[in-house]
């Protein structure tokens, strides 16, 4: 966040949020990037300029078109758009990594996502319970019963992990970068649907702070799986915050925007946590054994259209101002 060129909304206080969005999607990167493919800037207030980038986005830069994230398809870009998205990414904070701010958190969240991300931000988030900063609640590891495909199954079996669902690939990293065999305690409800189904697992390695491991039921289980959205709210029901607890997710850098403004959403609006959000190192030598994702233009497009998505949803609920 701090070494993007348009830094990210902070805090908790509405009228701050809502400047703050307003200079994130009104930077002159995301301008440029509108206007090469052929788009006009939105006129109107923030609520009509992000309704219009969603718009806008959904015509130029979804290229799911509601599949899953490795079934999108990858667009042909000639190499100067491929390095205007690039450098947009990056201002936009979508690129590099940056370590936490902070000397000390309340809690640590690790965000679920594709298998080789479980591995990785496991890792990650081991290599900073042992190497700093302090923690004093728990890692909380999220995710959900999403069924892993083909593709992540292979990526699992490759470092020897078998599992068929999201939750267990992060339940397996956490075991492996963790070493521990069995979690202290169990909870769950299994209602025969994955959408409405949720489970928590919780692990108490030795010298460190409790890890849980949480999958979330959808709040919408009649159309989806579990979202972001869904899975750090659930976290918020099963732990105790304090008005103005710092809190750490974890993700990659191509995330960090859309879910850091999510977990503004859900997180610091309804409980006054302080929210700090950051991606991954891929330097460390602890994550030399995960697989390293390959990043397209086209994977950043439809971050960047997220993070406008994730930005409007944060707006609408803060209200005008």
């Amino acid at each position: 966040m701090r070494s993007a060129d348009a830094a990210l909304p902070t805090g908790t206080v509405a009228e701050r949020i809502t400047s703050e969005v307003r200079a994130w999607v009104g930077a002159a990167p995301l301008r440029g990037l509108v206007r090469h493919f052929g788009g006009d800037w939105p006129g109107g207030d923030l609520t009509a300029v992000l309704a219009g980038l969603d718009d806008f986005s959904a015509r130029h830069w979804d290229f799911r078109q509601g599949r899953e994230r490795p079934d999108a398809r990858e667009p042909a870009f000639d190499a100067p758009t491929a390095g205007l998205v690039l450098d947009t990414a990056a201002a936009l904070g979508l690129v590099r990594p940056v370590p936490p701010a902070r000397s000390g958190y309340a809690h640590l969240v690790v965000l679920g996502g594709l298998a080789h991300a479980c591995l990785r931000r496991v890792a990650y988030a081991a290599h900073l319970l042992r190497t700093g900063p302090a923690v004093a609640g728990e890692l909380a590891v999220l995710g959900s019963f999403r069924p892993l495909s083909e593709r992540e199954r292979a990526v699992l079996a490759g470092v020897g992990i078998t599992g068929d669902t999201e939750v267990d690939a992060l339940d397996a990293a956490v075991r492996r970068s963790f070493e521990v065999d069995a979690p202290a305690e169990r909870d769950g409800h299994d209602t025969g649907d994955p959408h409405q189904s949720w489970s928590s697992r919780t692990y108490r390695p030795a010298g460190l702070p409790p890890v849980r491991v949480l999958a979330a039921p959808s709040s919408e289980p009649e159309r989806r799986r579990a979202h972001t959205a869904d899975t750090q709210r659930f976290w918020a029901e099963h732990v105790r915050l304090s008005l103005g607890d710092p809190v750490l997710l974890v993700t990659a850098p191509i995330y960090v925007p859309f879910q850091h403004a999510d977990a503004l959403r859900t997180l610091a609006l309804p409980f006054g946590c302080d929210i700090e959000t950051v991606g991954v190192d891929p330097a460390l030598v602890a994550l030399a054994g995960a697989p390293e994702p390959t990043l397209t233009p086209g994977r950043y497009l439809q971050e960047i259209r997220s993070a406008i998505r994730s930005m409007r949803a944060l707006h609408d609920q803060l209200g005008p101002h």
